[in-house]
């Protein structure tokens, strides 16, 4: 059986801690990977510098992007996997605090999936990241690779 993977691309250590625990307490048991700012998640994605060596077509089964990111951030990861044709399908989900319409509204026009907005109740969270998991790794139909 295949394993999951989930790529976190997010920068506060209580967030990605606060994750852990929802997927957990969730039982999704997939593969987590993180990164703390947006130019390591695209090395990552694109095969550079210390992720030279990884297999570009071994994507990610879905992202989980915050959009206030060091040195590149959210909105330009965003764009990045949209242009390229080995990660344009893949589906990114949107995990921010930001409640700016218009940080929604730049999201869904530059191709994200999904925009949940992080609950400050970590039994809300609990929640949101189980649909989360149910949905993106198990209902939903992982998109092809690109020929």
């Amino acid at each position: 059986m295949e394993i999951n993977t989930i790529l976190l691309i997010e920068d506060n250590p209580s967030d990605v801690e606060l994750t852990r625990r929802a997927l957990t307490k969730s039982r999704i048991k997939n593969n987590l990977i993180v990164m703390e700012d947006g130019e390591d998640a695209l090395d990552y994605l694109f095969c550079r510098g210390a992720f030279a060596n990884r297999d570009p077509y071994d994507l990610p089964t879905i992202v989980l992007l915050d959009l206030h990111l060091p040195k590149v951030d959210g909105f330009e990861v965003l764009k990045a996997i949209r242009h390229s044709d080995i990660t344009r399908r893949m589906p990114v989900v949107i995990l921010t605090s930001s409640n700016e319409e218009v940080d929604v509204a730049t999201c869904y026009d530059n191709g994200a999936n999904s925009y949940i907005r992080k609950p400050v109740d970590f039994n809300q969270f609990v929640e949101a990241v189980n649909h989360l998991g149910l949905y993106w790794l198990v209902i939903n139909e992982k998109p092809p690779l690109p020929l």
